[in-house]
């Protein structure tokens, strides 16, 4: 039932992150009020707002003004169901695992927000950094790991925001690379970076040559920083491990000998 229950707490976690989302980028208090119907403001009742299955029920629409329901909504929670799993099945049933959904959720939210509105909020990446420092804390890492960790994650984006003036980040990449670092340590703040960059990289060529997207254009790098941090908690050591003890290099070199001898 572990996995079954731990998925339900994540869809429930994840409707609240949707919440969090719309209110936030309205103006509106995330933690007052009752849920509302973005189109016609109606109050929403317990049968409409129950993770995905709702969303089923009511075929995406509104119950009251039937107008469409955004496709954000069921595929949050169903991340965020699958985000709990993931956690349990690595953590157990522990504090760890409360904590580290709880990174989670704040992860996926600045993930959605800067993907749909390219910011991050304050609101969102410094509590983010508390969460992320209990996470590690956890976990034991040591003081001088966690420290590396944030002085490299937050001052490589510090550095590029001071040589670009502003232009190639913002100042939300800055707090979301503490957070990274404060959750990972070192030297899995590099893996994540690493991974960041290279899945950021590949998105922008695949939207280039798909020709939805220009070398001018502006990637919302949040989002792939959300992903590598949360990808890294959960596989970071193997990932490291596996490129210390000569899998990168081998399969390097495999490559390269499989080119010249086809």
């Amino acid at each position: 039932m572990y996995p079954f229950l731990s998925f339900i707490f994540g869809t429930i976690i994840g409707s609240f992150c949707n919440v969090v989302v719309y209110r936030l980028h309205a103006g509106d208090s995330p933690a007052r009020g009752r849920s509302y119907c973005p189109h016609c403001k109606h109050t929403l009742s317990s049968a409409d707002l129950v993770p995905v299955l709702s969303f089923i029920a009511l075929r995406g629409k509104c119950r009251y003004c039937r107008k469409p329901i955004s496709w954000q909504y069921p595929l949050v929670e169903t991340a965020m169901g699958l985000i709990a799993l993931l956690v349990v099945r690595q953590f157990g049933l522990s504090i760890v695992s409360f904590v580290g959904i709880v990174l989670g959720a704040f992860l996926f939210i600045m993930f959605v927000y800067d993907q749909k509105y390219q910011l991050i909020l304050d609101r969102i990446s410094v509590p983010a950094m508390a969460v992320a420092l209990l996470f590690s804390l956890l976990l034991h890492r040591s003081f001088l790991s966690i420290l590396l960790g944030g002085i490299l994650g937050a001052g490589l984006f510090f550095a590029q925001y001071v040589l670009s003036k502003g232009r190639w980040i913002g100042g939300g990449d800055i707090r979301l690379g503490g957070v990274l670092g404060l959750a990972l340590g070192w030297p899995l703040t590099a893996v994540a970076l690493v991974i960041a960059y290279l899945s950021g990289a590949a998105a922008a060529l695949v939207l280039i040559l798909s020709r939805k997207s220009s070398m001018s254009s502006m990637i919302p790098f949040g989002t792939f920083l959300s992903l590598a941090t949360f990808i890294t908690v959960l596989w970071g050591n193997g990932i490291l491990q596996w490129y210390l003890h000569g899998g990168f290099f081998d399969w390097v070199v495999n490559t390269l000998l499989r080119s010249y001898n086809p």
